[in-house]
C-alpha cells in the first residue's frame, strides 16, 4: 500500500530527476532530461562529473514546489529522465562524449521533445547545440556564466572554455542575436551581446529580461546555464568560482521574466559536489533546472 506522506520523504526512492520515470521511450514526451557526467574539459577543479547525480538527488526536494510558477509542471507536461550519456574513460573520453551527446540529442529533438541536459562541465554543449541547429536552423545562444567561454579551440584540444566561440564559428549560433549574461572575466569577444555582472546585478531583473528579449527576438534559443554565474555565496560547489555575481533569487526572477522566449533546449553545468558541503549549490541547480523546464514548456 502506498501512503500520501511517502511522496514528501525525500530521502527514499530511486532519485530520478523530480521522480520522473526513467525511460528512453520518447513517444508523446514533452521534455526529456539527460545527464552528461563528464569533466575532462575542466581547467581548474575537477569533479563536475558527479553533478548530474547531485542535482537529481536534490530535485527530490525541489520537485515539491512550483513557486513562483502557477502550477506543477509535472501535472501538465509529460517529462522523462532519459538517464546518462557521454561517459567514458581513457584517451577517447572527450570524443565519446561529443559523439554520444549529439546522437542522443538528435534522437530526442527529432522525436519532437524539448531537451534539458545536466552536466558535467561546460564542454558538453557541443553535441546538443549541433543537434538543435540541425533541426531548427541557426540558434540564439542565451549563456549565463561568469566566464565568456569564448576562447578558440587550438589543435582540437577542446575544453570548457571554447564552446561559445567554436559553435558560432561553425555557424550553429547567430552571435548578433545571442547574449552572455553576468560575465565578469575577460576573454575573446566574438559578436555576442555581453551583459557584464558589474552592471547587470544592479539592474531590475524584469528590465534586464526585456533587454535580453530584445536581443534574441523570436529566434529558437539554446539556453546554457553555468552554475558559476551565481555568486559563490550562493553556489560554492563549482570548479571556477568568481565573486561579484547575482543571487539565486535574482536569477530566478530573471528566468521567470524571460517567459515567451522560444527555448528549444537547455543545459545546466559545472556543479561540483565535493565543494558543496551544505548542498546549496545542488539546491540552486535543481531549482534552476526546473525553471528552465518551465521556460521550455511555456512557449
Amino acid at each position: 500500500m502506498e501512503y500520501e506522506v511517502q511522496k514528501h520523504l525525500h530521502y527514499a526512492g530511486i532519485p530520478s530527476f523530480n521522480l520522473y520515470p526513467v525511460t528512453r521511450e520518447l513517444k508523446d514526451v514533452d521534455i526529456a532530461i539527460m545527464g552528461v557526467p563528464f569533466d575532462s574539459g575542466v581547467t581548474n577543479r575537477p569533479g563536475a562529473r558527479l553533478g548530474p547525480r547531485a542535482i537529481r538527488n536534490m530535485s527530490q526536494l525541489t520537485s515539491c514546489f512550483a513557486y513562483p510558477w502557477d502550477d506543477k509542471l509535472g501535472g501538465k507536461a509529460r517529462i522523462i529522465d532519459y538517464g546518462d550519456v557521454g561517459y567514458y574513460v581513457g584517451a577517447d573520453t572527450t570524443k565519446v562524449m561529443l559523439e554520444e551527446t549529439h546522437r542522443h540529442a538528435k534522437k530526442i529533438l527529432d522525436a519532437g521533445c524539448k531537451l534539458l541536459t545536466l552536466g558535467g562541465d561546460h564542454t558538453i554543449p557541443y553535441g546538443m547545440v549541433r543537434a538543435a541547429s540541425e533541426k531548427f536552423g541557426k540558434l540564439a545562444l542565451l549563456h549565463f556564466d561568469s566566464h565568456q567561454d569564448s576562447t578558440p579551440t587550438v589543435d582540437g584540444n577542446v575544453s570548457h572554455a571554447n564552446f561559445a566561440y567554436d559553435l558560432q564559428a561553425e555557424g550553429c549560433i547567430d552571435p548578433s542575436h545571442s547574449a552572455q549574461v553576468f560575465i565578469r572575466t575577460e576573454m575573446t569577444e566574438c559578436g555576442y551581446h555581453i551583459f557584464y555582472a558589474q552592471e547587470a546585478v544592479f539592474m531590475d531583473m524584469e528590465e534586464l529580461a526585456e533587454k535580453i528579449k530584445a536581443v534574441i527576438g523570436d529566434m529558437p534559443v539554446y539556453l546554457t546555464f553555468d552554475i558559476d554565474s551565481l555568486d559563490p555565496a550562493y553556489a560554492p560547489g563549482t570548479g571556477t568560482p568568481v565573486t561579484g555575481g547575482p543571487s539565486s533569487a535574482q536569477v530566478r526572477k530573471l528566468l521567470y521574466s524571460l517567459k515567451g522566449l522560444n527555448v528549444v533546449a537547455a543545459d545546466l553545468v559545472e556543479v561540483l559536489p565535493a565543494y558543496d558541503h551544505s548542498e546549496i549549490t545542488a539546491l540552486a541547480a535543481a531549482t534552476i533546472a526546473q525553471d528552465l523546464m518551465y521556460l521550455m514548456y511555456s512557449k
